[in-house]
């Protein structure tokens, strides 16, 4: 049986803490806690690890994780270029549940997936979260659920789905808010028309999005024409329903 650490012991949370980065650094899963839902944890730069999260969620490749940042600085290390729209994202909404998909940095030597050249970028409003991400660099986080199933709210969940898959379990409770984060596609602010679109709807409403992006947000799906024949959207990591936590 996996080991499932408290958080709100201390010294539990120590030891967890400890076990928690040991398991990242030997390519093994962990769930953390965050403020949105609880999600199992692999080293964004190991593509073993990253297709072990894939498959203990029963996924496929394309369905690429988001990454987990512990500030603006690692967001700046991970995509292209940050577009001013999203340096107003970032300063309202972040440590948060929003996530932002950019064209990734094409240097970077890592494989989320089926990724189109594209990267989804969260901060997380969690001591635990940011601590550990502070600590072993940016991580490949979906929720802690089987695809299909819901996503966990608390540890307990993630264990009873995810089981011997994830090497250990930190468990700070019921999760905040119980609701995954909103996903954002600004890619086409890079090269494209100019507008960000919502890919999942979540923690922050499209009118919280609005009132920092205004126009820039492309309109509701129900306000919008129908598209012409052939168009298409720039594809984003995890934009299903319980993807990214």
């Amino acid at each position: 049986m996996s080991p499932l650490y408290d958080c709100g012991d201390e010294a539990q949370l120590l030891t967890g803490m400890r076990q928690a980065r040991q398991a990242i650094g030997r390519g093994e899963l962990i769930v953390i806690p965050t403020d949105t839902v609880y999600g199992v944890a692999a080293d964004a730069f190991s593509p073993a690890a990253v297709a072990r999260l894939l498959a203990a969620k029963g996924r496929g490749r394309q369905s690429p994780p988001p990454v987990l940042v512990a500030g603006k600085t690692t967001l700046a290390a991970l995509v292209a270029e940050i577009p001013e729209p999203v340096e107003r994202l970032v300063d309202a909404f972040w440590p948060g549940g929003l996530t932002i998909v950019l064209p990734a940095q094409p240097s970077l030597s890592w494989d989320l997936g089926d990724t189109h050249g594209t990267v989804a970028v969260r901060m997380p409003s969690h001591r635990v979260a940011l601590e550990i991400l502070e600590e072993v660099g940016p991580l490949a986080v979906s929720s802690a659920n089987l695809t299909g199933k819901p996503a966990a709210i608390a540890a307990a969940d993630a264990v009873d789905m995810l089981g011997e898959s994830v090497a250990v379990y930190l468990d700070d409770g019921l999760s905040r808010t119980g609701v995954p984060s909103t996903i954002v596609d600004a890619t086409a602010l890079v090269g494209g028309d100019g507008l960000v679109r919502v890919l999942r709807e979540g923690a922050v409403t499209r009118d919280e999005l609005r009132g920092v992006l205004g126009d820039l947000l492309a309109p509701d799906p129900e306000d919008a024409a129908e598209p012409a024949t052939g168009a298409e959207e720039t594809p984003g990591p995890e934009a299903d329903a319980g993807g990214g936590a």
